[in-house]
């Protein structure tokens, strides 16, 4: 089969498998999910969490993102994350959380490039939210079921809020509309392989703040 008739959304996956792969496996999730990590190495990674989805959130969606032709079906609000992190970190940090709330130069690359794509760039910027969203949708979920056994949450509540979708009732659902608006995007051959790089990209900026916060937090 032609990669001509293959589903964008099957192709995005599929290229970027691998770095998906190594991202999930990374050291310091590995530490975190299987117990050998404290709670601080949790909250600092929501932490970095806070400056990601400020970013693919912030000014650029609210100036005009949502009704661009190419990134516009992607921005929906059952997906905003930053008011659930804000939650999070105000349980896990305190009502002054945002005083020393410092991003990993990881982290900074990672939100600046996600910035730059989202005010220049709307192909970019779908690659971005594609691999944070629909990760948060599906592996997200392991991440939070551990949190909550490991360090008594309640289910669904403050500390693990970001990985609860509560506005989203069908999420096997929405993830399929998802992959369908993937699959209409409005852009040629040359740009859908732009935005496969960018995925992968993106997954590699995920794996330099794993790498960053494994060194913080070695088991």
């Amino acid at each position: 089969m032609s990669t001509a008739t293959i589903p964008f959304s099957t192709r995005i996956r599929e290229a970027s498998a691998a770095e998906h792969s190594a991202t999930t496996a990374s050291t310091f999730m590995s530490d975190l999910l299987d117990g050998r990590l404290g709670l601080d190495a949790f909250a600092r990674y929501t932490e970095q969490l806070w400056f990601v989805y400020a970013a693919l959130e912030g000014g650029a969606v609210g100036d005009g993102l949502a009704d661009d032709p190419v990134a516009g079906p992607f921005v929906r609000p059952e997906l905003a994350r930053t008011p659930e992190i804000a939650r999070d970190l105000a349980y896990l940090r305190g009502p002054d959380w945002r005083s020393d709330l410092v991003p990993l130069p990881a982290t900074a690359a990672y939100a600046a490039r996600i910035e730059d794509c989202a005010a220049g760039w709307r192909g970019g910027y779908v690659a971005h939210h594609y691999t944070r969203y629909l990760g948060d949708l599906s592996g997200g979920q392991i991440v939070r079921d551990r949190a909550e056994r490991q360090w008594g949450f309640a289910r669904g509540g403050d500390g693990v809020r970001f990985y609860v979708f509560d506005a989203i009732a069908n999420p096997a659902a929405f993830k399929r509309d998802y992959r369908t608006r993937l699959d209409a995007l409005p852009v040629d051959g040359p740009e859908k392989l732009r935005i496969v790089e960018e995925c992968r990209r993106a997954y590699a900026f995920n794996h330099g703040i794993f790498r960053e916060l494994g060194e913080l937090y070695p088991a």
